[in-house]
């Protein structure tokens, strides 16, 4: 390994998200409207496409959400809380959460639910799943497009789960901090995990600016952030919220463990895999810990149990269509990305 003294760094400084090019109707109009100052809104159309696999409207609520996380670039911020948006926002998060609710289905009655969100979590370890298809035979290409989809979230990792800390008290919250204490590197700048996962990118030679590749990511990918966005901003989706976080937690050790398996095997040094090796240690101790704290928020509220499980599910349910359609583009030999892009060569190539 080597030295901290020879680490590479990552400079930045907070910029706010590259305002995207526009998918439909929909997000023109919306983008249209946040180029003028805030403070009045136009009526504005609503997506007609799929809201969680759909272009437009993945990407109409994704900027609505942005304005809540680093903002847009030449988008006034008096838009954030703007209640013709915020209103606009309503619509499209209806339509996302019937959509989602079709696709999670009926919930199991009478469920234990350290079960379930083990069983949810078990298939990050099939063979099958696609970060062992990676750790055996993925490309180089197919590792810098999972990059590229997964920098949406990774590049702001823990800022829509940190929402949950001031709506729990008592036990949930001091074990939701302890697992967000760790994602943000104990305080030291360098070990934060989103700028673990940017010196990841850099490594790779892609471009680890926050929200560098928005226009190439599809609505399939930002329906994932999407999902995290629209229960942190809720306090009624706090459950769901928290067992997103434990379903993202306890089925993350083995994935991060194939994913550097694979960059090595194609070259990358150990700062380009430090973001996965640092995962696979810490998430082995908070998948447990993120079971405890669903269930001390249960024990806390029982009325709660439903919308954990549900958080979950739907985790399960958005990724598990990232997933297929990576597969799939990947099998066919195309481009998962909605708009291609001209990768960096291989480190063997270099």
């Amino acid at each position: 390994m080597s030295t901290q003294t020879d680490r590479p760094r990552i400079v930045d400084q907070g910029e706010p998200a590259p305002l995207p090019e526009p998918r439909g109707d929909a997000s023109a109009a919306l983008m249209k409207a946040l180029s003028q100052p805030g403070g009045h809104l136009p009526d504005l159309p609503e997506p007609t496409d799929d809201p969680l696999t759909g272009e437009d409207a993945a990407l109409a609520l994704y900027l609505c959400y942005e304005l809540h996380y680093r903002g847009l670039e030449g988008v006034d911020d008096a838009w954030e809380w703007d209640p013709g948006l915020l209103a606009h926002r309503q619509r499209l998060e209806t339509a996302f959460e019937d959509r989602l609710r079709d696709e999670v289905g009926r919930l199991p009655a009478g469920f234990d639910l350290a079960e379930e969100l083990w069983a949810l979590a078990a298939g990050a370890e099939s063979p099958d799943a696609l970060s062992a298809r990676m750790a055996r035979e993925g490309t180089w290409s197919d590792l810098c497009e999972i990059s590229v989809h997964r920098s949406a979230y990774q590049r702001k990792e823990a800022d829509p789960h940190t929402w949950g800390i001031p709506r729990l008290a008592g036990e949930p919250k001091a074990r939701l901090v302890a697992i967000q204490s760790d994602e943000y590197g104990e305080g030291i700048t360098e070990e934060m995990h989103a700028g673990l996962f940017g010196l990841s990118m850099q490594g790779m030679g892609l471009d680890p600016t926050y929200g560098a590749y928005l226009d190439h990511i599809p609505g399939v990918t930002l329906s994932t952030v999407n999902l995290i966005s629209f229960f942190g901003l809720h306090r009624r989706w706090r459950g769901a919220l928290i067992g997103h976080l434990a379903g993202f937690e306890m089925a993350s050790v083995a994935p991060m463990r194939n994913y550097a398996t694979a960059l090595r095997r194609l070259g990358c040094d150990d700062w380009t895999c430090l973001f996965y090796d640092t995962h696979v240690v810490a998430d082995a101790e908070h998948q447990y810990v993120a079971v405890e704290l669903a269930e001390s928020l249960v024990t806390q509220t029982p009325a709660m149990k439903a919308d954990v499980l549900f958080g979950a599910s739907a985790l399960s349910a958005v990724e598990g269509m990232m997933s297929s359609h990576l597969t799939d583009c990947f099998g066919a030999g195309r481009t998962s990305l909605r708009l291609p892009l001209d990768l960096p060569p291989a480190p063997a190539d270099r």
